[in-house]
C-alpha cells in the first residue's frame, strides 16, 4: 500500500510541480541543446574540473591488498539486490555493479563520469544524454554497449524494484544515439532530479541475464562491472568479494583510492548482542556504534586498552535527521497547537538523556540539523523573507529573527518552571487541573492519550516521557503491538502518537511533499504522519523545486524550515553528536573525511603493499 501511495503521489506532486513552473520555463530562452560535460550537479556547478585527478577525501596512493571483514545482522537468501524478492546479501549492489555516473561525497549531490564519460542535458532537463566510455568492460571482459544501458532500463522498468519502476515510469523515450550515445527523453512534470537519477541506475549485461528468470531469487551473482566479484557464499552467514585485478575502471578520477582490499566479506549474526561480542573477538574488523549505552560503557576491554582496538569519532556536514515524537494534528486535542507546545515544553531532553542515554545524545530542532539547510540560529535573509512574505502569521518571530531555540529544563525531571509554563498553555487552550487531573474546561473530560510504540527502545523512552506528563495531570497510556499491526496502523494513521524519524540529505527534493506536504495529510501511505495542512509549507517545497542554484536552493529549504518548526508537529528527539566508529588498529584510512562521513571503500589493510 505504501508503494503504491508512494507511486502515486510522486506522479501528482511531479504534475503539479510541472504546471506551476511550465510559464516561468517557457518565458525562459531554453537552448534545445546542451553540451556533453565530465560531472552533473542538481544546483550550481560542479566542485572538480573535467582535469581533476582523484576526489579529495580519499588517499590517491593507499595500498592495495589484504581484507576487511564486516559484521552484519539478519541472513540472506539472494544475489540479486534489484529485485523484490529475497534478501539480497549485503554489498552486492556497491561493489560488483556500476551506474553511468557515480557520486562526489564532497558535494551534496553532484555526479561525475563512471560508465559514461560524459552527461549532457537541456536547460530544462527534458532530456539527459549519456555517451559511454568506451573502456568501460563487465567483469567477464565484455565491453559496456548502449545495448546493454537500453536492456537495463527496460528490465529494470518492468522487473525491478518499486523504485527502479517509479523512476523509470518518467522515462517517455529511450533511444541509442550514435554508437556510444544513450538518450533517455522525459515525461515534462518538471522534475529536475530525474536526470540525475537515471546516472545512478544499476547497469546489468544483457548478455549474461535471462529477463524470463530475473524476478527469481539466485545464489548465482549477476555479472557486473563493478570492481569486485562475488568469490565464496555461505548462504544466508557468509558473503565474500574479491577485487578484479583487471577491474576496467581502477583510474577513473572518481575511482582513484577506492577499492583497496583485495577481499572483502560480510558475515551474519542473529542479533546486536552476538555481533558485539565477535567484535570483541577480533571475528571482523570495524563496527559503526549507534547505541550510547555501549559506546559509553561497552568498550571498556582490554584490546581497547592495549591499542588493538581503535575507537574513532567523525564529523560530517549532512542533515542529522529529524527523530522525533509526532503529534496527530487530525485528532483533538493534537489539532490545536497550544497543546502541542505545552508537550514540548513537557519533554524533559536533559532528564532523559542523562538518565536513558549516558548524556551522549544532543538536541535535534531543526529538520535540516547539522547542515546549511537547517535555520537554527541564522536569521532569515531577505530572501527568505520575502519568500514568507505571504505567510508571516504561519512563523514564529524568533525563528525570523534566529533566536529560536527549544525548552531547555533544569535536568531534574521535575522542572517546575516547565510545568508551570505548559500549564499556561493548556490553560488557554481551555484544559485545567481538577483534583490532580487535567480535563477539558468545557466537558470536564480527561485529557488522555495513546503512545503507540513498535519496540522495547521506544517503549522506554514513551514511559520517561510519561512520567513527566502525568505530573501535570494526563493520562497517558503507551502500547506496544507487533510489528505488523504497528505498519497497519501507521498507514492509515490511527495513532495519537508515535516516533519516527525521517532521514534528511543535502539535497531534499520530491519526497518533501510526500513528508510534508497538504494533500499528503490526506492520503494513506504517505509519511505525512503529523497530517501537516500548511500553506506556508506547501509553497516552501514549491520554491525547493522550483530552485536551479544552490543559494536559491539553500534559501528555500531554511524558508521551508522555519515553517516546520513553527507549526509544532512534532517533539523533536535527539541524535548522535558525530559518527562513532571502533576498528582493528592494523586499518588504514585518509586523513580527510567526506562530507558524509567515514568510507569504508576509502580505507586500506595497514599491512597491504
Amino acid at each position: 500500500m505504501l508503494l503504491k501511495a508512494w507511486a502515486a503521489w510522486t506522479r501528482n506532486m511531479v504534475l503539479i510541480v510541472g504546471i506551476a513552473l511550465a510559464g516561468v520555463l517557457a518565458s525562459a530562452a531554453t537552448p534545445v541543446h546542451g553540451e556533453p560535460r565530465h560531472a552533473i550537479a542538481m544546483h550550481g556547478e560542479p566542485a572538480y574540473p573535467p582535469d581533476f585527478a582523484h576526489v579529495d577525501y580519499v588517499n590517491p596512493e593507499a595500498p592495495k591488498g589484504g581484507g576487511l571483514t564486516l559484521g552484519v545482522i539478519g541472513g540472506f537468501d539472494s544475489l540479486n539486490p534489484l529485485i523484490v524478492r529475497g534478501v539480497s546479501a549485503k554489498g552486492i549492489r556497491e561493489h560488483t555493479l556500476e551506474s553511468l555516473l557515480g557520486r562526489s561525497l564532497d558535494e551534496p549531490f553532484t555526479l561525475y563520469g563512471l560508465l559514461a564519460e560524459t552527461v549532457e542535458t537541456d536547460d530544462t532537463r527534458n532530456w539527459v544524454e549519456f555517451t559511454l566510455n568506451p573502456a568501460a568492460r563487465f567483469s567477464d571482459g565484455k565491453p559496456v554497449t548502449v545495448d546493454d544501458v537500453l536492456f537495463s532500463w527496460q528490465l529494470l522498468r518492468d522487473k525491478g524494484r518499486p523504485n527502479h519502476r517509479t523512476y523509470y515510469s518518467k522515462v517517455t523515450t529511450a533511444e541509442r544515439v550514435g554508437e556510444r550515445s544513450v538518450r533517455f527523453t522525459f515525461d515534462g512534470s518538471g522534475d529536475r532530479e530525474i536526470a540525475l537519477i537515471m546516472g545512478l541506475m544499476p547497469i546489468v549485461a544483457r548478455h549474461a541475464i535471462d529477463p524470463e528468470t530475473f524476478e527469481a531469487t539466485t545464489l548465482t551473482p549477476l555479472t557486473g562491472s563493478g570492481p569486485y566479484m562475488v568469490s565464496e557464499v555461505d548462504a544466508g552467514g557468509k558473503v565474500t568479494f574479491t577485487r578484479n585485478p583487471d577491474y576496467w575502471g581502477k583510474d577513473l578520477p572518481i575511482k582513484r583510492g577506492h577499492d583497496n582490499f583485495d577481499t572483502l566479506s560480510y558475515e551474519y549474526y542473529r542479533d546486536n548482542n552476538t555481533l558485539f561480542e565477535a567484535f570483541k573477538k577480533g571475528l571482523y574488523d570495524a563496527r559503526p556504534e549507534d547505541d550510547p549505552t555501549r559506546w559509553a560503557t561497552g568498550y571498556d576491554i582490554p584490546a581497547v586498552k592495549d591499542g588493538r582496538i581503535v575507537l574513532e569519532t567523525f564529523e560530517t556536514g549532512v542533515p542529522k535527521g529529524m527523530s522525533a515524537l509526532v503529534f496527530n494534528t487530525r485528532r483533538p486535542p493534537f489539532d490545536d497547537i497550544r497543546v502541542r507546545d505545552a508537550l514540548i515544553r513537557l519533554f524533559d531532553f536533559a532528564w532523559i538523556n542523562q538518565t536513558l542515554y549516558h548524556g551522549l545524545y544532543a538536541r535535534t530542532g531543526s529538520f535540516y540539523q547539522g547542515s546549511e539547510l537547517s535555520a537554527l540560529g541564522v536569521p532569515a535573509s531577505g530572501a527568505e523573507k520575502s519568500l514568507l512574505a505571504t505567510h508571516a502569521k504561519d512563523i514564529r518571530p524568533d525563528l525570523l529573527d534566529g533566536t529560536y531555540a527549544l525548552p531547555v529544563t533544569d535536568g531534574s525531571g521535575r522542572d517546575r518552571k516547565g510545568l508551570r509554563q505548559a500549564l499556561a498553555l493548556l490553560k488557554d487552550a481551555g484544559y485545567g487541573l481538577e483534583g490532580g487531573t487535567l480535563v477539558n474546561l468545557a466537558t470536564g473530560e480527561p485529557f488522555a492519550f495513546e503512545i503507540l510504540v513498535a519496540n522495547k527502545e521506544q517503549e522506554r523512552l514513551a514511559l520517561s516521557y510519561g512520567r513527566t506528563l502525568k505530573r501535570a495531570g494526563i493520562d497517558v497510556s503507551v502500547r506496544l503491538v507487533d510489528a505488523a499491526q504497528y505498519e497497519r496502523r501507521r498507514l492509515v494513521y490511527d495513532f495519537d502518537m508515535i516516533q519516527n524519524f525521517w532521514y534528511a540529505s543535502l539535497s531534499p527534493g520530491n519526497e518533501q511533499s510526500f513528508y510534508w506536504g497538504s494533500a499528503a495529510a490526506k492520503t494513506d501511505g504517505t509519511r505525512n504522519y503529523p497530517g501537516i495542512e500548511s500553506p506556508a509549507v506547501d509553497a516552501m517545497i514549491n520554491a525547493l523545486l522550483a530552485a536551479r542554484e544552490r543559494p536559491d536552493f539553500v534559501t528555500a529549504a531554511r524558508a521551508l524550515d522555519r515553517a516546520l518548526i513553527s507549526g509544532s508537529y512534532v517533539i523533536p528527539l535527539f541524535h548522535l553528536p558525530q559518527q562513532w566508529v571502533a576498528r582493528q588498529s592494523t586499518l588504514g584510512r585518509p586523513e580527510t573525511t567526506s562530507l558524509f562521513g567515514y568510507q569504508f571503500n576509502t580505507w586500506w589493510a595497514g599491512d597491504a603493499q
